[in-house]
């Protein structure tokens, strides 16, 4: 059968367990949502907190916009359309949902989302931010209005279905309603990531015919003054966080642009939402590009929703009624694992969902956790690490007693924590020493309320692991990608195995394929969580599901015997020696850095080689305006020398000069590593230490920290060409 372009009809995409779309079981649920939403809008009022929320956000305008916002009646039909195909590469196409017996759950849209949670939790604050040094909270109620306000601004500026707007800009509310407002007028929404290059912006909306682009500062908007000519689609730009140095045609400030949507009548924005279905993108979420241009990964409605509610109860995420949630939004929203968590899943549960300022991740995200003190926290295994170093080096600067009180508390609360992980019953010891210390560690870092921590986007060393547990804090493992709209596996305070990514959330589904010896083969994923399909790629699209429905995700991985599952590394990333041994790298990455706590990053060479070589950076402090990595060693790592005999406190001391007592405790460390090695083609027989750590900057690291191999092994070649130029004289 010929393949029909931009659809997934070449592959007879169906499972035989699952329904046909068309034969859904019956919504479990009455909606009771319409007369109630309306009766208790009588009786709300709002507060104003700031010019943020100024306007027509009075209960009579949410009276007016609930007349017309009817939950989706006649949505029931409209997702049940005759599609046969599982994938598109369309982003105005549709497809079969993955309705089946495991996950019958009815689709329903981002509004019917929204409206039903206005229903329950209207008058709970939705969005904190600081605005003058004081925090101010905006209603879910008057997100609402603003969300429809915003869409109604999107459509009086042009924007036309299945096209995007792209926002470049720091967490705030702004990027929230704006996102929430697109997807209410028809359109796609696109993160853009604040460090993007305009190359880099222009080739994302450009992909995604971006109508609108929103901004926070002058910085962004002169990226997109320069590329906006090579960009067709783009008929505005909105900024919300500084004014445009002057004034400029279509260029609109944030209130300038909400006092547009007033001229756009409810009806015509009801008349769009009552279009939308389910099986239809509403978000495009771009990969970070570490191999080639980013792929644009669509999700749908239904992928949002299903993933709001089923993923986040899979981490114990509790709804408003039982406890609201608090949690402070910080990561990057152009990722999914960011998106879905802050935005999204903070929707379906009524949480309160706090901005950190725009320099968290430069020492200012422990300002904010203090004050917010969230319920739930997330962070990429860097967050988590800058946080241990940030611990280590005050205990460093501490007096001898508070230090060694610190050591004993951590050493008996991590013992506990390894022996007996699943008991509730503590030794007196250790109730004593997360009295006496670790609860108040907690309290400083702003976890005092906090009763889970999650991790995800990237490997976490044993070491960090251990070091939390150590202080009584619990990182709970998430593994999914933008392929499967964020989670598909979770670990919560009930699902929890150290080293593992947790259980795959129920109404998903998991396979190994062509496992080796040791049980490890290809993660293969299959569930309401899959993309609908890579925006205009339709070979990347086919690579990627294959003709069942599964999602290829290349990485490789194992299962337990009780479902935990525990990630080994990535297919390409596999080392294939020139003798035809098949090594893993991160295992050995993992190893190394836990021998040696110098060591920041390690990356292990070999691909096509003889034997095995591996390039090292050492822990540096981060330049607190930039985030690039300095000359000088953390504390730690000056511990480190010291405890080896060298007084080195920089990295050009020890690379510069060779420093002899830190080179032969590395050389050591790695022939440790080689002992304990399954066999002697896994040795690590050269290796150098560079000049500089890994950063973004440099091109070495991943918007989400992740290593782009392929740019190292292109930078470093001089080096690793020496490593085997050596063996051959």
């Amino acid at each position: 059968m010929p393949r029909n372009s931009g659809a997934g009809y070449g592959c007879p995409h169906r499972d035989p367990s699952m329904l046909d779309s068309r034969e859904t079981p019956q919504e479990s649920r009455q909606d009771t949502s319409v007369g109630t939403s309306q009766e208790k809008s009588k009786t709300r009022a709002f507060h104003q907190p700031s010019s943020l929320t100024d306007g027509p956000l009075s209960k009579e305008s949410l009276n007016h916009a609930l007349e017309f916002s009817v939950p989706e009646k006649v949505h029931k039909a409209h997702w049940d359309a005759p599609e046969e195909a599982l994938w598109t590469t369309r982003a105005d196409g549709h497809v079969r949902l993955r309705v089946d017996p495991s996950c019958p759950q009815f689709p329903y849209t981002v509004h019917r989302m929204f409206y039903e949670a206005l229903d329950k939790y209207g008058d709970l604050n939705a969005l904190g931010f600081k605005h003058q040094d004081k925090w101010e909270h905006i209603s879910y109620s008057q997100y609402y209005l603003l969300a429809r306000r915003a869409a109604k601004g999107f459509l009086k500026l042009g924007l036309e279905r299945a096209h995007s707007v792209a926002i470049l800009g720091f967490n705030s509310p702004e990027w929230f309603f704006s996102a929430v407002g697109t997807v209410f007028a028809g359109g796609i929404i696109t993160g853009i990531y604040t460090t993007s290059s305009p190359e880099a912006c222009q080739y994302i909306a450009h992909d995604c015919r971006a109508n609108v682009i929103v901004v926070d500062t002058q910085k962004q908007l002169e990226k997109i003054l320069k590329i906006w000519k090579q960009l067709p689609h783009l008929k505005a730009v909105v900024i919300y966080k500084e004014p445009p140095p002057n004034k400029m045609t279509n260029v609109y400030t944030m209130e300038e642009f909400m006092e547009l949507g007033n001229e756009v009548p409810e009806e015509a924005l009801d008349a769009i939402i009552d279009t939308q279905q389910p099986n239809q993108c509403c978000v495009l979420v771009y990969t970070s590009g570490t191999t080639g241009n980013p792929k644009g990964v669509m999700l749908s409605q239904d992928n949002i929703t299903w993933t709001a509610r089923y993923g986040s109860q899979a981490g114990d995420i509790q709804p408003a009624e039982v406890q609201q949630e608090v949690v402070v939004s910080y990561l990057p929203l152009s990722h999914i694992a960011a998106q879905i968590y802050d935005l999204w899943t903070g929707i379906q549960w009524g949480a309160q969902v706090c901005f950190a300022e725009p320099d968290a991740l430069k020492g200012s995200l422990v300002n904010t956790l203090r004050e917010v003190e969230p319920t739930s926290h997330m962070g990429v295994p860097r967050v988590w690490e800058k946080i241990m170093e940030r611990i280590q080096e005050a205990a460093a600067q501490s007096g001898f007693i508070r230090r060694k009180m610190l050591l004993w508390a951590m050493s008996v609360t991590l013992e506990q924590n390894l022996t007996c992980a699943g008991s509730n019953l503590k030794p007196f010891t250790t109730r004593l020493a997360d009295y006496l210390v670790l609860a108040k560690v907690r309290q400083a870092l702003g976890f005092a309320k906090c009763q889970k921590n999650f991790y995800g986007a990237a490997p976490m060393t044993a070491e960090t692991q251990h070091f939390f547990l150590g202080l009584n804090i619990r990182l709970y493992a998430g593994y999914g990608l933008s392929e499967t709209s964020g989670p598909h596996f979770m670990s919560s305070p009930y699902n929890y195995r150290l080293y593992s990514s947790g259980k795959v959330v129920p109404g998903c589904r998991v396979k190994l394929v062509n496992q080796d010896a040791e049980g490890i083969g290809e993660i293969c994923l299959w569930g309401r969580t899959i993309f609908m399909g890579y925006l205009n790629m339709e070979d990347k699209t086919c690579e990627a599901i294959d003709e069942e429905g599964w999602l290829h995700t290349g990485d490789a991985g194992r299962l337990d015997a009780d479902g935990f599952l525990y990630i080994t590394g990535r297919l390409k990333e596999l080392i294939i020696t020139a003798g035809g041994e098949n090594v893993p790298p991160l295992p050995i990455e993992e190893a190394v850095k836990m021998e040696l706590p110098i060591i920041s990053n390690a990356m292990l060479i070999g691909d096509q080689r003889k034997f095995l070589s591996m390039l090292l950076t050492l822990k540096c402090t981060l330049d607190p305006d930039t985030s690039d990595p300095t000359d000088n060693l953390t504390e730690q790592a000056v511990e480190f020398c010291q405890r080896v005999g060298s007084r080195a406190t920089t990295v050009s001391e020890i690379v510069g000069k060779k420093d002899e007592a830190v080179y032969q405790a590395i050389e050591e460390g790695i022939r440790r590593v080689n002992i304990n090695a399954a066999a002697r083609p896994y040795h690590i027989q050269k290796w150098a230490i560079l000049e500089r750590d890994f950063s973004i900057s440099g091109g070495e690291l991943g918007p989400t920290m992740k290593l782009k191999r392929l740019t190292v092994l292109e930078k470093y070649k001089d080096i690793i060409d020496s490593f085997y130029q050596e063996q051959k004289m």
